[in-house]
């Protein structure tokens, strides 16, 4: 299938960013419910410590989220994720409990992947294939793929080829499936641009995470216009721990906003860290305060 045609495809079923045609006016956001506003909030299950346990969805529901995005589980040595979700009544669980407290699923993460490697892990391939399934059997459409410390292509750019190799043969499956699998790089938005193109499927893109460009010195929201809305499926919108977001002095989310706005972009702002160094682990408050400022600005009358 061609990149435009995936894109409408997927675009019409309210995937990706598709304009004012699939997203609320933005005056009219207060009036919506959260699923036809155009920006949505979630957060990691991983990071508000409940890796792929029903538990995250009251948690996200006190923190006043729009959903959340759904672990695959742990990975270590294992030939593929720990992933409770093959069980369709734990899939039953996860779905009723979505509902319950009135949250979506936005994405399905392979977290494992932070700390191994996807450019030399045996049975990547099959990994992959069972996130996909995943996705099929919840019905989400998005998926996160971090390349993390092992594949960092600017520290390894030699797994770059077996990197672009694995995404390759992915792509048609998840093309097939109907979905999108989001890959977050340690490379500048030049260089994801590049890598997408070298990859060649509309069903691969970018999952953009803020602290890349805020750690590495570059422009927010340049590298967000350089990407373009088609390229990104979805965003962590966050950076390193320290300060909550509304008190870090180098993210001007107002800015961040209209650049999104101005590109046409609309999907979910995922929060990942960002928790202040007061009490990193007091979930519900350091993301209730995230998700409180994220929604001032993103979801404003």
């Amino acid at each position: 299938m061609s990149r435009r045609r995936f894109v409408r495809a997927v675009a019409a079923a309210g995937l990706l960013s598709s304009g004012t045609a699939t997203w609320a006016a933005e005056g009219d956001a207060a009036a919506q419910p959260a699923a036809r506003q155009r920006y949505r909030i979630g957060v990691c299950d991983w990071m508000i410590l409940k890796r792929q346990q029903l538990g995250a969805f009251k948690w996200a529901a006190q923190i006043g989220a729009d959903g959340v995005e759904v672990d695959m589980g742990s990975l270590g040595q294992r030939e593929t994720f720990d992933n409770k979700l093959v069980d369709p009544a734990v899939r039953r669980q996860f779905l009723d409990e979505a509902r319950k407290f009135n949250l979506d699923i936005c994405s399905i993460a392979m977290s494992g992947f932070y700390a191994q490697s996807f450019a030399e892990r045996p049975t990547a391939a099959r990994m992959l294939q069972d996130c996909i399934d995943t996705m099929r059997w919840m019905n989400v459409k998005m998926a996160f793929l971090p390349l993390g410390v092992r594949g960092d292509l600017v520290k390894y750019p030699e797994l770059r080829p077996a990197i672009v190799e694995r995404l390759k043969a992915v792509g048609p499956r998840a093309e097939e499936a109907g979905v999108v699998i989001g890959v977050e790089t340690a490379l500048d938005a030049a260089g994801d641009v590049k890598l997408l193109d070298d990859i060649g499927s509309p069903a691969i893109r970018i999952y953009f995470n803020f602290a890349n460009a805020l750690q590495n010195g570059r422009d927010l929201c340049k590298e967000l216009q350089i990407l373009g809305k088609d390229r990104i499926c979805q965003i962590h919108c966050t950076d390193e721990d320290g300060v909550w977001l509304q008190d870090n002095p180098r993210i001007d989310m107002h800015k961040v906003k209209q650049t999104l706005d101005d590109m046409g972009w609309g999907g979910w702002l995922v929060i990942e860290r960002s928790r202040s160094a007061k009490n990193a682990r007091d979930v519900v408050w350091n993301f209730g305060a995230n998700t409180r400022y994220l929604k001032s600005i993103f979801q404003a009358k």
